[in-house]
């Protein structure tokens, strides 16, 4: 009696809540069946790889403690390793106010000088914190490494400095660009020493001729600077043409002329002859020439005139 019972409630619950079952399929043969990826949920961020904690602060104070004690190298390499984050920041806030010419690598590298340097003089009975004391080291080793690499002096640096300075305050002042005499007069300078300092701050801005415009390294069928400099030896194209159509209508004109003005166009421009020569060849008085020469140009520039119309 109560196996039929039980077997009823389980009839009557399957048949009330029917149970999913999962196909299966058979792979074909030779293929090895994959487990199934984990469902996508959009919207839903996916883990995070857990990052290998860093050191604690009672590890960071050990190493301090045995490199003072015993200068290791380990406890150095350690304490070196823990800290280069902070030279990648130092170097990021000094590098925003760099040309773009500047590696970041670079200063990176000059840095990591200046965090060695720090480590090395860092006092622990100090009541400094070592970030604030490194930071001001890893700093001063970039500026020296690059005032180092910079050929020009530190003053015209200043120089230029100041004048940029004067030229945005005139112009926020006035609205306009600022002439030399205000921006002498706003210096307290003679405008003749102000040119000086334009003289030096020539060479100060210097470009590289194979840097990318409008856009990084990697752009493909980027435009250097030395490709929109002008070449003075090579012939302009719209020039070349326009002079040659220029030739082309000038003689088209001269054919028009009659025959004694043609003679003196063409002894004059051409062969190089006054009108007093000309005058003898022809046999007539070099005012008649004269009277020749300027009736002929009045054909020829109306002539030229029309056909720039047409």
């Amino acid at each position: 009696m109560t196996k039929t019972m039980e077997s009823t409630m389980t009839t009557q619950l399957d048949a009330a809540f029917p149970v999913r079952t999962r196909r299966t399929s058979t792979a074909p043969e030779g293929v090895i069946p994959q487990p199934r990826s984990a469902p996508i949920t959009r919207g839903v961020p996916a883990p995070r790889t857990p990052v290998a904690p860093s050191r604690s602060v009672e590890e960071i104070d050990a190493l301090w403690e045995d490199y003072k004690a015993t200068p290791s190298a380990a406890a150095r390499e350690g304490l070196i390793l823990h800290y280069a984050p902070l030279v990648a920041a130092v170097a990021g806030r000094v590098g925003m106010r760099l040309p773009s010419t500047v590696e970041q690598a670079d200063l990176v590298s000059y840095g990591m000088f200046g965090l060695i340097d720090a480590i090395e003089k860092y006092q622990t009975d100090r009541s400094v914190k070592f970030e604030s004391y490194a930071s001001s080291r890893i700093r001063g080793a970039i500026i020296d490494e690059l005032r180092a690499m910079d050929w020009v002096p530190r003053s015209v640096r200043t120089k230029a400095r100041s004048v940029d300075r004067a030229y945005a305050e005139l112009e926020a002042k006035l609205h306009r660009t600022p002439t030399e005499d205000e921006v002498a007069r706003h210096l307290e300078l003679p405008v003749e020493d102000l040119r000086a300092i334009y003289s030096q701050l020539s060479t100060v801005n210097v470009a590289a001729l194979d840097e990318l415009l409008g856009g990084g390294d990697d752009r493909p069928g980027g435009v250097s600077l030395g490709d929109t400099l002008g070449d003075d030896r090579t012939l302009d194209p719209a020039s070349s043409i326009e002079a040659a159509e220029t030739k082309f209508l000038l003689a088209r004109a001269i054919e028009c002329l009659g025959e004694r003005e043609r003679i003196v166009v063409v002894l004059y421009y051409y062969e190089g002859m006054t009108l007093a020569e000309i005058g003898r060849v022809l046999g007539v008085t070099e005012s008649r020439i004269s009277q020749m020469h300027t009736a002929a140009m009045v054909r020829l520039r109306t002539r030229l005139v029309e056909a720039e119309r047409a």
